[in-house]
């Protein structure tokens, strides 16, 4: 959530994309035998790739749902020549961040993806030096007799951006391979190489957004639209896939923002769109999270005894609000972003000296406690604890470590990660594989955003104002966004034992009009889905694949991509 003055915001690469029924989820395990070679068309060089009619949003023909999902385990990547610090590996690591380079003008890289596979379209990510590339992308089932994939010949991708290339008609392969030629003889160096293929819709179930201020921003006279279309931006997110909804919630913060009387309005409309919600409480009146996690004022005064009692008794009471409504929270998290603790000083904790572990556990317990309590009988309701600190393996495990030897009953982990403050696509993946490893529990992104701009769209200085923020190979442009978030959804859909849930974007329309308190700005206008008047960017199909994202929104889609 946000921080006072500072907000906690935020593979393998070639990615066998899925293409979903109703919206969203990928397997890496999608791989499809073969029984037959690959049959692949020939075509003449320099033809481009097919272009896609447009056509407005919420029309009869709804272009197809995918997500980018990473190869599966075993895959292996080899390099006619690899430069030191390099190797073939990074081309195909889900973080376009990291690269394979060559060591001359020219070279090549050839993935094995373990089984036959059938593909629909490619993307790819150079490095920022390869001004005056040219690829040429081949396929099939004997790596010693590969055939030009149709209209991937001769293709001239921008540096540093984002491309994706869907094909007319599916291919069968299990060998890659890429041949990349920099005409003013730098080596080049590719950051992301990407396969996509179909597959259902399971393996990501949790594909949300924070909405928090959804009320607020109609109460502003905000309007949104999606491609011409006017609608609420919870109705835009469903049509492209978003079926969860989070909820923060606090004691007694301003007139206006997230308490229990408008979180149980805005309940009423997310279950009626058939979503399922995620309720966060913060116990406190007004922001939480790592930086500050304030008692509410009517509980001041209180010992550890007594604010255990009130924990419980305040938990149970909401859960109880929102089921006696019929629209029963699906997912709650004791506390916002609480790897400092809650509810200071009695439930803070001090990771220098090690001490408050005790106290914070005992709060825990108390929320959780209260949580099944005001749970209706025969509703599933899954309890998490959200760390913040998404990129840091070091003190997730650390505080998970404790939360599991002090006996908290938890079912999720949940992590907030926001590039610009947790590190790269690949500093997430090696947390949540070990996690997942480690202790055995379903993890969800629980909050993330990335920029589509570096302007501002309101006198409130943003997070996000400098490229030195950004993750290398990703723009601050819509396209820059649903390739980062199609990266780091590959590298959900690859964790082990398929522990993954999903994400959950944060306050994808926060657009400007509504501030962090009364009388502010927001300082994260340009880490929304929606642009600062409204329209839809892109990158609201972030649970979509970018190969339908790209044919709707634009055809070419380098990185560019606008509505």
């Amino acid at each position: 959530m946000l921080h006072r003055v500072q907000r906690h915001v935020l593979a393998s690469t070639l990615t066998a994309a899925m293409t979903l029924a109703g919206g969203a989820g990928v397997a890496a395990a999608a791989a499809h035998s073969a029984s037959a070679p690959a049959r692949i068309e020939h075509t003449v060089a320099h033809q481009r790739p097919h272009r896609a009619d447009r056509h407005d949003a919420h029309t009869s023909r709804d272009y197809a749902t995918a997500l980018n999902v990473a190869i599966a385990p075993g895959a292996t990547a080899t390099a006619s020549t690899e430069a030191p610090g390099s190797p073939a590996s990074q081309a195909i690591d889900g973080d376009a961040s990291t690269q394979w380079c060559s060591t001359q003008w020219t070279g090549n890289v050839t993935v094995d993806l373990g089984s036959v596979r059938t593909l629909n379209g490619f993307g790819l990510t150079l490095s920022n030096t390869a001004t005056t590339a040219l690829a040429n992308i081949s396929a099939g089932t004997d790596p010693n007799s590969l055939q030009p994939v149709p209209d991937l010949q001769q293709q001239t991708p921008p540096a540093g951006k984002p491309v994706y290339w869907p094909l007319r008609r599916t291919i069968r392969a299990r060998y890659v391979k890429i041949d990349v030629t920099d005409n003013d003889g730098t080596p080049p160096c590719i950051g992301e190489f990407r396969a996509f293929s179909p597959t259902p819709s399971s393996v990501l179930p949790y594909r949300g957004a924070d909405l928090s201020f959804e009320p607020q921003e109609e109460a502003a006279g905000a309007r949104f639209t999606d491609g011409g279309v006017p609608g609420s931006a919870l109705s835009i997110l469903n049509h492209h896939g978003l079926n969860y909804v989070r909820l923060r919630l606090w004691l007694n913060p301003p007139a206006g923002y997230s308490d229990l009387a408008s979180d149980l309005k805005m309940a009423q409309r997310i279950k009626a769109a058939g979503d399922k919600l995620y309720l966060d409480i913060h116990y406190s009146d007004f922001w939480a999270d790592p930086q500050h996690q304030d008692i509410p004022a009517a509980w001041k005064g209180q010992d550890l005894s007594q604010l255990t009692a009130t924990v419980e008794s305040y938990t149970r009471s909401v859960l109880h609000a929102f089921a006696a409504q019929g629209t029963p929270v699906d997912m709650v998290s004791i506390g916002n972003e609480i790897r400092n603790g809650i509810l200071w000083p009695v439930g803070q904790v001090d990771w220098t000296a090690d001490t408050g572990w005790s106290n914070l556990v005992t709060l825990l317990k108390a929320g959780v406690a209260g949580a099944h309590e005001g749970n209706p009988s025969g509703h599933k309701l899954l309890v998490m604890l959200h760390f913040d600190e998404g990129g840091n393996n070091a003190d997730s495990v650390r505080f998970y470590d404790h939360m599991v030897q002090g006996g908290v009953p938890f079912d999720v982990i949940g992590l907030s990660y926001y590039p610009f403050f947790h590190g790269q696509l690949s500093a997430m993946r090696n947390n949540v594989d070990d996690l997942a490893t480690r202790y055995g529990k379903p993890i969800v992104i629980a909050e993330s955003q990335y920029a589509w701009t570096l302007a501002a769209g309101d006198s409130t200085g943003n997070f996000v104002w400098q490229t030195s923020q950004l993750s290398g190979g990703y723009p601050a442009t819509p396209g820059g966004q649903e390739s980062f978030y199609n990266d780091a959804l590959s590298i959900l859909a690859q964790v082990p034992d398929h522990k993954a849930l999903g994400l959950f974007y944060w306050e994808p329309e926060w657009i400007p009009g509504v501030g962090w308190e009364p009388g502010a700005g927001t300082p994260n206008d340009n880490l929304t889905l929606f642009s600062f008047t409204g329209k839809a960017l892109p990158s609201v199909g972030l649970f979509q694949s970018p190969l339908a994202v790209c044919e709707h929104f634009d055809p070419w889609f380098t990185g560019d991509c606008e509505i």
